[in-house]
C-alpha cells in the first residue's frame, strides 16, 4: 500500500472525531484515528498492535514496531483532542483548510499533525533492515486523564532507548514541564437558620480560614521552589472554583474550593498533596467542620538532562536549544519506562486549545527531515 502524503492524512485524522473529556457527554472514541494509522502502518511493514483500554469502551492505544531487538526509538502521540464549539470557529473544525501557508482544523497542531510526518519519515525505512526496532506510539485521552499512558506505564510497554513526544514545541527540544495537581478541598459543616449562628456550623466560615492559608502557602512555594530556565520560574497555585450553600438565609453546610497547582521538575504530588492535608485539617481545627481532599487531576513534572544524547542530537539537528515549557505532557510516564524522552515537534501551543487551531506548512519538511536523521542515527 502506497503511504498518503502528509495533507493527505492529516485530513483524514481531522476528520475523525476523537475527544476526550471529563465530561461523559462530551468524550468520544478515538478508535477511527487508531485504526486509520493501524492501516497506514500496516502498510509499511510495522507489527502492529492495538491495545483496548480496560473498562473504557471505545478507547485503545496503538504500539507498532519496525524491526526487531532491543532498545531503538519511540516516536509518540496523543490521538485526542480537546472539546470544541464550531460556532467560535471560522471554518468547519473537522475539516482541514488551508489559509496563507498554514492548515487549520481540531488536532491540527495538538496534535495529530504529528503523525503524518512521523509516519512519512518512517516510509523511508520500511525496506531496511534495522539494527534497533523503530516505535509509533498513539495513546487516548492524554488531554482528559492520560488513561492511555497510564495503562502503557502499568503494563511496562513500550521499552526502548529513547522517546520523542511530538507536542508542538515549534521544533525546540523540551527537556523539562511543569506539573499538575489539581484537587477538591471540601469543607462539611451543619446547617441551620442563619437568624442563630449558634444552630449549625458554617462551612464558609471554615473555608475563609483554608483560602487564606492557602495564600499563605502559595507564597511559601514560591520562595522555596525558583527555576530560572521556566519564564514563570515559581511553582503557581491557583484558586479556580468556589462551590458553597444554597440560600442566604442558612447555614451554609457544604462549601467545596477546587485549585490547581503547577509544580515545578523535583515537587513531588504525594508529599504536597499530604502537606495540604495536615496543615488545612489544623488550620480548621476550632471550627467544628469536617474536611476532606479528592484529586481531580494529577501529572507529575518532567525533567531530562539537557546533556543527554538525544537532547543533544534534537538541539544539533533543530540548530535550537534545549528549553522547558509550561504546559503538561506524557513525557515523565515514558521516561519512567526507561526511555530517555524529550518533547520535540511542528506547530506551536499558542495555537493549540482556541478557535481556529492551525498547523504552519512550513514546518513540516524541517520536521521530517529531522525525524529521518533521528531514525537514520539510533536505528539504522
Amino acid at each position: 500500500m502506497k503511504l498518503p502524503d502528509t495533507i493527505a492524512m492529516l485530513r483524514t485524522l481531522v476528520g475523525e472525531p476523537s475527544t476526550s473529556s471529563i465530561t461523559a457527554s462530551r468524550d468520544q472514541s478515538n478508535l477511527a484515528v487508531i485504526n486509520h494509522l493501524a492501516n497506514w502502518l500496516e502498510g509499511l511493514k510495522f507489527a502492529v498492535t492495538v491495545l483496548p483500554l480496560p473498562n473504557k469502551g471505545g478507547k485503545a492505544n496503538l504500539i507498532a514496531t519496525l524491526g526487531n531487538g532491543e532498545g531503538g526509538l519511540v516516536l509518540s502521540g496523543h490521538t485526542d483532542t480537546v472539546p470544541c464549539d464550531e460556532n467560535h470557529w471560522d471554518t468547519d473544525p473537522y475539516t482541514l483548510t488551508e489559509i496563507d501557508s498554514v492548515v487549520h482544523g481540531l488536532g491540527s497542531c495538538d496534535m495529530k499533525g504529528f503523525f503524518p510526518i512521523a509516519l512519512e519519515a518512517a516510509s523511508l525505512f520500511h525496506s531496511k533492515k534495522l539494527n534497533k526496532p523503530l516505535t509509533i506510539l498513539a495513546t487516548s485521552d492524554e488531554e482528559s486523564s492520560m488513561a492511555g499512558v497510564r495503562q502503557l506505564l502499568r503494563d511496562g510497554r513500550p521499552k526502548a532507548d529513547f522517546a520523542i513526544i511530538g507536542e508542538p514545541t515549534g521544533l525546540q527540544p523540551i527537556i523539562a514541564h511543569k506539573g499538575v495537581l489539581a484537587l477538591s478541598i471540601v469543607v462539611e459543616g451543619s446547617g441551620g437558620h442563619a437568624s442563630n449562628p449558634s444552630l449549625g456550623c458554617n462551612a464558609l466560615d471554615a473555608m475563609h480560614a483554608v483560602i487564606a492559608d492557602l495564600l499563605i502557602y502559595r507564597q511559601e512555594l514560591a520562595s522555596t521552589y525558583t527555576n530560572p530556565t521556566f519564564e514563570i520560574n515559581i511553582p503557581t497555585l491557583n484558586l479556580g472554583c468556589l462551590h458553597a450553600g444554597d440560600s442566604p438565609n442558612r447555614i451554609c453546610e457544604t462549601a467545596e474550593l477546587q485549585i490547581d497547582l503547577r509544580l515545578m521538575p523535583g515537587m513531588e504530588i504525594e508529599e504536597l498533596t499530604t502537606t495540604i492535608q495536615h496543615r488545612l485539617v489544623e488550620t480548621i481545627a476550632s471550627y467544628g467542620t469536617r474536611l476532606s481532599i479528592t484529586r481531580l487531576n494529577e501529572v507529575p513534572a518532567y525533567q531530562t538532562s539537557d546533556d543527554g544524547d538525544l537532547a543533544r542530537t534534537l538541539a544539533s539537528l533543530s540548530g535550537r536549544p534545549p528549553g522547558t515549557v509550561a504546559f503538561g505532557t506524557e513525557a515523565p510516564f515514558l521516561q519512567s519506562l526507561g526511555m530517555e524522552t524529550v518533547v520535540f515537534g511542528p506547530g506551536s501551543i499558542d495555537q493549540a486549545h482556541q478557535p481556529n487551531e492551525y498547523l504552519d506548512l512550513n514546518q513540516l519538511s524541517p520536521a521530517r527531515e529531522t525525524l529521518e536523521n533521528v531514525i537514520r542515527h539510533y536505528c539504522t
